[in-house]
């Protein structure tokens, strides 16, 4: 994922909401998504947003089938067709 400019830093507002500590980011800090993972490094909190794969990319990613996982021929197990009027 490519970097865009660095922004400076600038204050932002801590709040509650309900038992959670939440803090309030600025307009120009948004995170694309829904959500975040949250590490610590120190005293410092890093958010890194989560990056949910498509459809597309995690097939992409599955290892094709071998000759082990055919698929059962189903057509052996079907009722006979019935013909329907239209």
């Amino acid at each position: 994922m490519a970097r865009s400019e660095p922004i400076a830093s600038r204050e932002a507002k801590l709040f509650r909401n309900n038992k959670s500590q939440a803090v309030r980011i600025p307009a120009d800090f948004e995170l694309p998504g829904t959500s975040v993972m949250i590490h610590r490094d120190g005293e410092r909190l890093i958010l890194e947003p989560i990056r949910r794969r498509n459809i597309l990319e995690v097939l992409a990613s599955l290892d094709p089938l071998g000759p082990d996982d055919e698929f059962p021929d189903v057509d052996d197990t079907l009722l006979p067709a019935k013909a329907i009027d239209l």
